[in-house]
């Protein structure tokens, strides 16, 4: 949003500044300002009545830049609320112009409403609730009104700007004393999926759970008690509280995974401001490098846990609403319009991605030693290990590998019985009986898939046998070698015909024998002691009169 407001604010200027220049009038020159109002009687163009337009939509647009940027930096608050009034200021004058006899009913109406608008943006901002649901009222009231005396395609863009008032009308209903606003805003937001209305929802949701976080002090998780200081975390937790019953109310995958997506979102946040803080914590920062702990866990690194346990179950409760979904497109079935064919793979790897999520649970700090959890936390895997071993089963099945196929869906068959039989001793195994009717499902339809994948290897085996049995060898020889028989081969005409053997085939011929000359090894050669002591004896004398002239050799 910040972006988007920059990019219109800079659009608002470079607009006023060419209709000025193209209307010659000018704000003053380079060194000064002279400022000038515009009247009735100076209005000879319709683009006289566009420079308080945008003038208005950019102050308005600065001021909900500076909103975005007032939650790092609180002093831009001030600057927004004058920004906000300066937006007003432009609005009043652009309505006093339109309300001369030269503007028609829909200008002056179309204006009434901007002003309306406007005006409760600022009163909305300044919290006065009354006045700010009366404006936007006027402005629904406006724009319904325009929507009836216009063209369908004209109509749409009316309606399109009711809808976004909306939302504005129901918050300061419930600030005012009305209850029901909130769970209307709840609505709004679910059947708002994931375009640009659905963040300001998220917004003015975030504004009201802000009022009611100051009564959510502390939270019980696995028999402990832990204060909750911070207020992001707050916000999290009461909408931890609503997320179920926002599930349960959207209508369509989308809606329910934006859901899921938005409050793992702040999950994350809230275990990033509890991280922050415990950047003292000595047990919190071993525990971080994987180093053992020395004492009792801190109530806020308990609840750091407690965070990351949420983060696990949502993330395996997501997954689960997909695979609900894509198991309606696997191959075979009725695949719904416009969708995709779900592969077996695809399946696996969000059964992996949950295995791997409830592997993660029994290590969190503070629980270690809960053997309930870790005994719940193992059942359950095993029970997803045997739909992960389904689908890598039925991929097999669908590649023909029947034998694979057929080991694969016997292990399924071992992984429900032994999950069953595990459930049953769980404490809390009432609360998994969905998850225990589907293994026994999944178990019915493994050993029937089985003996189908069975009968499957035997026909292909018969139709083998057949086709082979079909396959006549009397027209294998090449034309070459069946010159002497006339024959009406068709294969002759068409395609690539056998007319010689390509490659040859090999022939036996007989080898050249190895010759080992073995004899000269067992030779005796003559000696020559000799012929050496013979060069020794001849050397002697010239040797000695070297010596005396050159220097005896060394």
């Amino acid at each position: 949003m910040l972006r988007i407001m920059k990019l219109h604010r800079g659009y608002c200027s470079r607009r006023i500044k060419r209709i000025r220049k193209s209307l010659h009038f000018p704000q003053g020159d380079k060194r000064r300002v002279h400022p000038k109002k515009i009247n009735i009687d100076v209005i000879k163009d319709v683009r006289y009545i566009q420079l308080p337009l945008f003038s208005a939509e950019r102050a308005w647009a600065y001021g909900m830049q500076l909103k975005s940027e007032a939650n790092t930096e609180p002093r831009k608050k001030f600057h927004m609320m004058s920004r906000l009034k300066k937006a007003v200021q432009y609005a009043e004058e652009l309505f006093s112009l339109c309300e001369h006899d030269k503007c028609d009913a829909r200008t002056k109406l179309e204006a009434q409403a901007y002003r309306n608008y406007i005006r409760g943006s600022l009163e909305f901002e300044l919290e006065k609730w009354q006045s700010a649901i009366e404006s936007y009222s006027s402005v629904k009231k406006i724009y319904e009104s325009l929507a009836k005396a216009v063209t369908e395609e004209q109509q749409t863009m009316y309606l399109q700007r009711v809808g976004e008032i909306e939302p504005n009308i129901r918050y300061c209903a419930y600030n005012i004393g009305d209850e029901n606003a909130l769970s209307e805003l709840m609505e709004m937001r679910r059947t708002a999926g994931g375009d640009f209305m659905s963040g300001e929802l998220d917004t003015l949701l975030s504004q009201t759970r802000e009022k009611q976080s100051a009564t959510l002090s502390e939270v019980t998780w696995q028999g402990r008690t832990v204060a909750v200081k911070s207020e992001p975390v707050r916000l999290f937790l009461l909408n931890l509280q609503e997320s179920a019953q926002e599930v349960e109310r959207a209508e369509g995958l989308d809606n329910k995974i934006s859901i899921y997506e938005s409050l793992l979102k702040q999950c994350i946040d809230a275990q990033q401001v509890l991280r922050d803080s415990l950047q003292d914590d000595q047990n919190f920062k071993l525990a971080q490098r994987g180093q053992p702990m020395e004492g009792k866990v801190s109530n806020q690194h308990y609840l750091h846990s407690y965070l990351a346990y949420i983060k696990h179950t949502k993330t395996i409760e997501r997954n689960l609403v997909l695979i609900d979904s894509m198991k309606c497109n696997l191959p075979g079935g009725q695949v719904e319009e416009g969708k995709k064919i779900t592969k077996p793979q695809d399946l696996v790897r969000l059964y992996d991605i949950i295995i791997q999520n409830l592997g993660e649970i029994p290590n969190l700090h503070g629980i270690e030693d809960d053997e309930s959890l870790q005994q719940e936390m193992q059942t359950r895997a095993l029970g997803f290990k045997a739909f992960k071993c389904f689908y890598i089963a039925h991929s097999y099945a669908g590649a023909k590998k029947w034998k694979e196929a057929i080991g694969l869906y016997a292990r399924v068959l071992e992984y429900t019985r032994e999950a069953s039989q595990q459930y049953k001793k769980l404490d809390r195994a009432a609360i998994y009986k969905g998850e225990q009717s589907a293994l026994s499902d999944l178990a019915q339809e493994a050993d029937s898939l089985k003996y189908s994948c069975h009968a499957s290897s035997i026909l292909d085996t018969d139709t083998l046998t057949d086709q082979m049995a079909h396959v006549s060898i009397a027209n294998n020889k090449p034309l070459s070698e069946r010159l002497d028989q006339y024959l009406e081969d068709s294969s002759l005409l068409k395609g690539k015909a056998k007319l010689v053997q390509f490659p040859p085939d090999f022939k036996a011929i007989p080898s050249r024998p190895l010759f080992f000359d073995l004899a000269l090894n067992h030779v005796e050669m003559p000696g020559l002691e000799h012929k050496i002591e013979q060069k020794k004896a001849a050397g002697g004398i010239t040797g000695a009169i070297k010596g005396w002239f050159w220097g005896q050799k060394k």
